[in-house]
Parts: structure tokens; C-alpha cells; sequence
């Protein structure tokens, strides 16, 4: 896969949310095969994701670093999802893949998630207006 073709698998993702207002997303390509994305996604209740990801897709999409951090409309940390290996320590099965809930000490094992899931995960949060 090329990495034009992933940037467009995140906005198809981003745009068939049915929760998103808008979004502004960086796309940067750094080789045919890796890129790094950064930006926010805006949601119709007032809450955000700040996404950074970047990823080498030449074989299998692999995110060498990824962040998604979910806040409410009054910009209180509600979850994070990150492969940063800070917690290496706490002896997770999943590290580095790990989830921040409700507060940044509150640490639990992850799968590391994909965009699509937790725009899912953010969809069963949002209220509809």
C-alpha cells in the first residue's frame, strides 16, 4: 500500500462518523510508504480527539507512534490510547499499547486501536443533538 492510500482510508473513517462536525487533519508524506498525521477531530456535542500517528504501510500498516486523546466539550481529559513505552514498569501484556481512563494514572492494557475503533468507541459517548 502506498501512503496516500492509508491517508485517504483515515478520511473516509473521519467522514463517515456520523458524530464529527469537522476536522483538520495534517497529512505529511514522508516516503511512498510512511507518513505522519496530526490534528484534531471536532464533534457534534463540543468534544475532541487530538490524533497524531505515524506509520510505515509498506508491508502491513504498522503506527510506530500513534495518540488518541478524547476531551469533553469543556476540554476535561476523558481517555487517551497511546504506544508511547512510558509504562513499561506496570508490566501490561499489551505494552506498549497501553489506555489512559478518566485520568492520566488510571493505566490499562490496550490492543492498540485503530482510528475507525475509536471513533466507535467515541460514538456510543456522544449525545446527538
Amino acid at each position: 500500500m502506498r501512503i496516500e492510500e492509508y491517508f485517504d482510508q483515515i478520511r473516509k473513517s473521519i467522514e463517515s462518523a456520523s458524530v464529527v462536525a469537522t476536522y483538520g487533519i495534517t497529512f505529511d508524506k514522508r516516503s511512498t510508504h510512511e507518513g505522519f498525521l496530526r490534528g484534531e477531530i471536532y464533534f457534534v456535542d463540543g468534544s475532541i480527539l487530538h490524533v497524531r500517528e505515524y506509520v510505515d504501510v509498506q508491508d502491513q500498516i504498522e503506527r510506530l507512534t500513534y495518540v488518541y486523546q478524547f476531551m469533553d466539550s469543556t476540554q476535561q481529559f476523558l481517555f487517551r490510547y497511546d504506544n508511547t513505552g512510558h509504562h513499561q514498569k506496570l508490566g501490561l501484556p499489551t505494552f506498549p499499547d497501553h489506555k489512559h481512563e478518566n485520568r492520566e494514572e488510571n493505566v490499562m492494557t490496550s490492543a492498540g486501536p485503530r482510528l475507525a475503533d475509536v471513533l466507535d468507541e467515541i460514538k456510543t459517548r456522544v449525545k446527538l443533538p
